[in-house]
């Protein structure tokens, strides 16, 4: 959590943004955020980016039978409703 009313921050904009599209960097008090201080920041997200690739997010496949049994049961459920409140009121 960022307090106070005037903090440095450095924002890190990567040229591949597979992994992320901004950092942030808080630069301490009294440091100037200058081009060290940039560098340092460009530096430590190269090392996060070196640290942890991008692995591709599997794809969920859903079967024919899982498919028939969702629509089955949702159809169930949609005529259950109806059925009660149609008796009930």
């Amino acid at each position: 959590m960022v307090k106070g009313i005037s903090k440095r921050v450095v924002i890190v904009r990567p040229e591949d943004d597979r992994f992320f599209e901004q950092a942030f960097f808080i630069v301490r008090e009294g440091k100037e955020a200058s081009g060290d201080a940039l560098r340092e920041a460009c530096a430590l997200a190269a090392r996060y980016h070196a640290r942890h690739p991008a692995r591709p997010l599997p794809l969920r496949r859903y079967t024919a039978p899982q498919l028939v049994l969702s629509a089955m049961g949702g159809g169930s459920l949609v005529g259950l409703v109806w059925w009660l409140s149609y008796f009930i009121f």
